[in-house]
């Protein structure tokens, strides 16, 4: 259901079936010219930082308040970068997803370390409210889209279907009855953490119902992020993918074929090990965020 009108966006608020399906979902396993209608928070010089945004619901006439994209982002033995939206986004093949099935299941450990460096990026994008933004304070009061990695999706998730009995269930999303996330950042081990990140106790976004229509109205577009037409074909991609990789590279990878059935491995001739079934690259859990493509993407641009 999309909402066309804030009078039933409020009616549709003492529910949320919908979203903690699309929660289980997920659950289960652009251009280098800045969008200024990202917002991103600043760190000071140690890598800390702080700000409160609130995450808002789904624009007009769409149904989710997030959208999610899988990209890749690493450099080839050319030296040159493979930094590309995934077309597993939108549900179609990627001849990188392709290449890294073939590469895990050769059974080869230096193919799997591989597919660990090439390995999907998960990234969301929301709307957002800033409400306190110490080093911009220019931006509060306005709203943005915020991409996020899975560390904070990971909280969203917490508070919609909590693990104790004394915690209250919450949309983080809901006008009236959502809450304020209070974004703490530290620099841990060369990378941001948002560990000490949390959302505040639920209260209204606004006063009124006027001045919450008047954020909704400001509120972008979601599904441009996912309209297939914004997306390289396959065989564009694999032309990216065969000049990064190099023509050495790429001839190993197209050398290597799916084993159909399972390596029986022998301890002893009397006795036989059954092993682990064959794990296909995309049903590997990794936890890379968005700050990695970032940081991939800098590299890139300074090569």
């Amino acid at each position: 259901m999309s909402f066309q009108s804030l009078a039933d966006l409020k009616k549709s608020r003492g529910g949320f079936d919908k979203l903690m399906k699309e929660v289980e979902k997920i659950n289960t396993p652009a251009s280098s010219q800045e969008d200024t209608r990202f917002w991103q928070p600043e760190v000071d010089k140690v890598g800390n930082g702080y700000a409160v945004i609130r995450f808002l619901p789904p624009p007009q006439g769409e149904d989710l308040p997030w959208v999610r994209i899988w990209n890749h982002g690493f450099k080839g033995p050319t030296g040159k970068w493979y930094i590309e939206d995934s077309l597993t986004t939108i549900g179609l093949p990627d001849p990188v997803s392709d290449m890294n099935t073939k590469l895990w299941n050769s059974g080869s450990e230096a193919d799997k370390d591989l597919v660990r460096e090439r390995k999907r990026k998960l990234t969301y994008i929301s709307n957002i409210l800033v409400v306190t933004d110490p080093a911009h304070p220019e931006n509060e009061g306005k709203v943005f889209l915020y991409k996020y990695g899975k560390k904070i999706f990971d909280k969203i998730k917490d508070v919609t279907d909590p693990q104790f009995q004394d915690e209250e269930p919450i949309n983080p999303f809901d006008f009236w009855n959502g809450a304020n996330f209070k974004l703490k950042i530290r620099k841990v081990e060369g990378y941001r953490n948002y560990d000490k990140s949390e959302f505040d106790r639920p209260a209204p976004v606004a006063d009124s119902d006027e001045d919450i229509e008047n954020i909704w109205k400001q509120q972008h577009s979601l599904k441009e992020f996912v309209d297939p037409k914004r997306f390289k074909s396959y065989d564009e991609l694999q032309a990216k993918l065969n000049a990064v990789l190099g023509g050495a590279a790429a001839a190993r990878n197209e050398e290597i074929e799916l084993d159909d059935e399972p390596v029986v491995q022998r301890a002893a001739p009397a006795k036989v090990i059954q092993p682990k079934p064959v794990v296909k690259k995309e049903e590997v859990n990794f936890d890379d965020d968005e700050d990695s493509m970032s940081y991939f993407a800098k590299l890139a641009n300074d090569d």
